[in-house]
């Protein structure tokens, strides 16, 4: 038999760990792997919606290049600049290095960032963060005794995100170096 074995290109963790499908209005917030990015962008459709969030013009002019060279459809803005997202508009919020984004702001912003999430999450709306995890390969081996603290579902992420009313927060799992956390908007 004359069977050939085709090596199919398999998503990256970020992207499958989002659960983004098509026709779904996600938003990102923060920057992360360009790849993941735009493959996140790309899963909504053309029935969908796309749209990222950064801190500064310099981060929405790289993620627009990124897009636009892979051909993905997305909204790109910077936070607290143009019109505000609609309330109750997104299925998923996906925060890209929560530890820089969100945990490791003052009260205030870490406060409004969530704020923000609330708002624009419909009911049983979903915000899924991505951020370093475990190290893997050689890194582990060099790595110190880093962990993610024991405050309780997702570590100190999904402690901060359950303070701030976020319900059902989970691990969603610690693998390949990355760490996924998930929670629901609260009622």
């Amino acid at each position: 038999m004359f069977l050939r074995k085709t090596r199919l290109e398999r998503e990256p963790l970020a992207v499958t760990m989002s659960g983004v499908r098509l026709g779904e209005k996600a938003l990102q917030i923060g920057e992360g792997d360009a790849r993941a990015m735009t493959l996140i962008a790309s899963k909504t459709g053309l029935t969908g919606t796309a749209a990222i969030v950064v801190l500064d013009e310099q981060a929405a002019a790289r993620v627009r290049r990124v897009m636009e060279d892979a051909g993905a459809l997305a909204d790109v803005g910077v936070v607290d600049q143009g019109p505000s997202p609609e309330i109750a508009t997104f299925d998923v919020v996906v925060v890209h290095d929560v530890r820089h984004t969100i945990a490791s702001s003052d009260n205030a912003i870490r406060s409004g960032w969530l704020q923000l999430c609330q708002r624009v999450l419909r009911q049983g709306g979903r915000l899924v963060t991505i951020e370093p995890g475990r190290p893997v390969g050689i890194r582990s081996l060099f790595a110190g005794a880093e962990q993610h603290g024991d405050a309780g579902p997702g570590g100190e992420t999904g402690a901060i995100l359950a303070a701030a009313g976020f319900r059902n927060v989970r691990l969603l799992g610690d693998s390949e170096g990355f760490r996924f956390v998930e929670a629901m908007r609260a009622n």
